[in-house]
């Protein structure tokens, strides 16, 4: 940055001597970078935020009392709305925005991760000599590049394989790849480049070998879309507009025009989901920002307003990081239903997806085991037989409901616009839909703009252009070193804290606590395996979470990584969250059952127990039931028909295994069908079979069991750690 700010000062210096200034090596740099070079131009527009931290949640409801009139009310905290309000207020805009549940807790936390400008629809756009389409891509690959920019721990460019089997599809995709790369142009994160078989295979060895001819792997970008979401949230709120989430339209406020004597939306009804209070919020302008419930606001200015959004439900699973390189992505051009998947890498797992059903808006979507067995089967197409791909291994699933829009304008209103929709009211709501996460910034721009030119708003260009947002502007690479070495924190975790705080995370790391350990000196984990730790829950209100799935899901993305360890995490971070908000024993059980409610159905661990069921079907061979049967007894050696905890003790005892007896507990209920504290031969036969069979995974049970056998006379220590952690 202190280079991009020397050049600023000779921005209007002629070439050759700006050459000689710089001298070459930085002068060429300078030329590869001008765009970055426009976005600090723009960034410097713009006046210092009025805020050093976000105002608490408290002092904003106050400040959305007791504010007269605003000149822009956002409802909706999705990436778009918080765009919005970003826009707005850095323009001087008077601005608030309302969110009735957390910021991106919908569409905007559950998608695929990717910043791309879509290869695919280069490829409409060419094959169609679509104008429309090209104008789109071009559109989100400067996005893409201003992103990668604004967010830079947030967000990183991403190497994407797209395997060859064809020797025709060469130079067909080559081709297509290369103008995705023209198409950027000076926002070109990397030029793509084509692979031979063998060193495909290199780059990405689980891939299937037979008939491969080669590989051609471009750049697109990579993020952590809920916390970019509330990065966006976060900068806006510092300077300085009003926003608060789990405060739900209840409905929308009118006055007559004097001039026009026609009814004009003058601020919604609001009420804090949280207390019940409810209070009116008046503005000159409301944007409608709520993606899949667009025609809801829509209705309630008009009744009779036509429903423009057709809402499309994406899955994603996720599985464990060895399904995946560490830094290489793949994406299957055409599955056997004509749609696209992708495979990355994420947060040290696989993820992949997705698919596109329609289905009904709603506020809890749950991913389907078909759409599940879907992706799974696309996967095992592109993997070599030699990766058994489990339905067992699938950690965490969701569904995404994408808002494709029709313009109520366009003459054909059936036909799904491919870009966002800004649409003006008689009464005078602006709704923003459609559109991609990629493109969030210019979708709020074109908003914007519209506000001030329908409701004659006082306002400059927009300025987010170059706007670092929460967390960026003095992240560095490196910024994790400082973290181990002024603090005491581990590795893992100090990666982790300045990949997803930036600049905040010393903030972060002076809140975290003492271990007790030589080794790291802070920092307690909340669960074993992922480099979360207690001080984030503390952290995470001051980012405006209110309840424990904000926390698992959205402060912390560990529902999205691993259900069973965010189950394992919710007892302690309902303690800690409890402590700092003044819960009672009955609010702490509330968000207890609430976030396991939420993990059983939304990120599916309903799947999990559908895998391994009192009524699963046995289907062994009855050599093998006989082997397991003998492995059971091992442990019922009082032939009773089942185990409890006192006879894996036992067991354990008698090889020199100590293990607390809380840890045994949950083992035993991960396979305890009929929940009667223990568990029956039947219901571990059950079990067997389902492993056999790849649905079920990492049973910690069956691992023990297995190991005690092997180990009772050499007297092993027995391993009890999840193995994947699979649903």
């Amino acid at each position: 940055m202190a280079f991009q700010k020397a050049v600023k000062g000779t921005i209007l210096v002629g070439g050759g001597a700006l050459a000689s200034i710089l001298g070459l090596s930085q002068f060429a740099h300078y030329r590869r970078k001008q765009v970055n070079l426009a976005y600090v131009e723009a960034a410097e527009c713009v006046s210092e935020p009025v805020n050093r931290e976000p105002p608490s949640r408290e002092a904003q409801l106050l400040t959305l009392q007791n504010m007269s009139e605003f000149d822009i009310l956002v409802i909706g905290g999705g990436a778009t709305g918080c765009g919005c309000a970003l826009d707005a207020v850095t323009r001087g805009l008077k601005t608030a925005l309302v969110e009735r549940d957390d910021f991106s807790s919908g569409t905007s936390s559950r998608s695929t991760k990717l910043i791309h400008g879509g290869v695919r629809y280069l490829q409409k756009a060419i094959m169609n000599l679509d104008i429309e389409q090209y104008r789109m891509v071009k559109e989100a690959l400067h996005e893409r590049a201003n992103l990668l920019e604004i967010a830079p721990h947030l967000s990183a460019p991403l190497p994407i394989m797209l395997p060859i089997y064809k020797w025709w599809q060469l130079p067909y995709y080559w081709v297509g790849i290369k103008l995705y790369d023209l198409v950027a142009g000076s926002n070109c994160l990397k030029s793509s480049y084509v692979l031979s078989k063998s060193r495909a295979l290199e780059h990405f060895p689980m891939l299937q070998k037979d008939k491969l001819v080669g590989a051609i792997v471009y750049y697109d970008g990579q993020h952590n879309d809920a916390r970019m979401n509330l990065a966006i949230a976060l900068t806006a709120a510092r300077y300085g507009a009003a926003t608060a989430n789990y405060m739900e339209v209840v409905s929308l406020l009118k006055k007559t025009d004097p001039d026009t004597g026609k009814e004009r939306v003058s601020g919604a009804r609001c009420k804090d989901v949280l207390t019940g209070q409810e209070f009116d919020v008046r503005a000159k302008c409301v944007i409608n920002a709520t993606g899949p419930f667009t025609d809801t606001v829509r209705k309630m200015d008009d009744k009779n307003a036509t429903a423009i959004c057709q809402p499309s439900a994406g899955v994603h699973i996720v599985m464990p990081g060895y399904y995946s390189p560490e830094s290489m992505g793949l994406l299957d051009p055409a599955t056997s239903d004509g749609r696209v998947i992708f495979f990355l890498p994420w947060q040290k797992m696989t993820i992949a997806g997705t698919t596109d059903t329609p289905t009904d808006v709603t506020h809890h979507p749950i991913p389907s085991e078909e759409d599940i067995n879907f992706i799974l089967n696309e996967v095992r197409n592109y993997l070599s037989c030699d990766v058994e791909v489990r339905r067992g291994d699938v950690l965490a699933a969701w569904s995404g409901i994408r808002p494709l829009v029709t313009d109520p304008k366009s003459a054909d209103t059936q036909s799904i616009s491919r870009n966002h929709v800004v649409d003006i009211s008689d009464s005078g709501l602006i709704t923003i839909a459609g559109g991609k996460w990629t493109t969030y910034r210019s979708m709020a721009e074109d908003t914007i703009n519209a506000a001030i030119k329908a409701h004659n708003l006082k306002a400059g260009p927009s300025r987010t252009v170059g706007l670092f947002l929460q967390g960026g502007r003095d992240w560095s690479p490196t910024l994790y070193i400082r973290l181990v070495q002024d603090y005491g924190l581990e590795s893992e975790v100090a990666q982790h804290l300045a990949a997803t705080y930036g600049d905040k995370a010393f903030e972060v790391a002076k809140m975290a606590s003492v271990t007790g350990k030589r080794w790291p000196i802070v920092g307690v984990r909340l669960v074993s395996e992922f480099p979360y730790i207690e001080a984030e829950v503390k952290y995470g209100i001051k980012e405006y979470a209110c309840t424990a799935v904000d926390m698992i899901s959205r402060r912390t993305r560990l529902a999205f990584l691993n259900v069973q360890a965010a189950e394992e995490a919710l007892p302690r971070i309902v303690e800690l969250m409890g402590r700092e908000l003044n819960w009672d024993d009955y609010k702490k059980e509330e968000e207890l059952e609430t976030a396991r409610k939420f993990l059983y159905y939304e990120m599916g661990y309903k799947s999990r127990s559908e895998q391994l069921t009192d009524r699963s079907e046995i289907s062994l061979l009855p050599s093998d039931i006989d082997r397991y049967k003998k492995r059971f007894h091992k442990f019922d050696a009082d032939q009773k028909g089942f185990i409890t905890i006192v006879d894996v003790q036992r067991v354990l005892e008698s090889i020199g295994v100590q293990m607390d007896e809380n840890t045994l507990h949950e083992i035993l209920n991960e396979v305890d069908l009929n929940k009667n504290g223990q568990v029956e031969l039947n219901e571990f036969l059950q079990l067997m079979s389902a492993i056999q069979k790849g649905r079920v995974s990492g049973s910690r049970l069956a691992i023990l069991m297995k190991t005690a056998e092997e180990n009772l006379d050499r007297r092993v220590p027995i391993p009890v750690d999840r193995s994947c952690g699979g649903l």
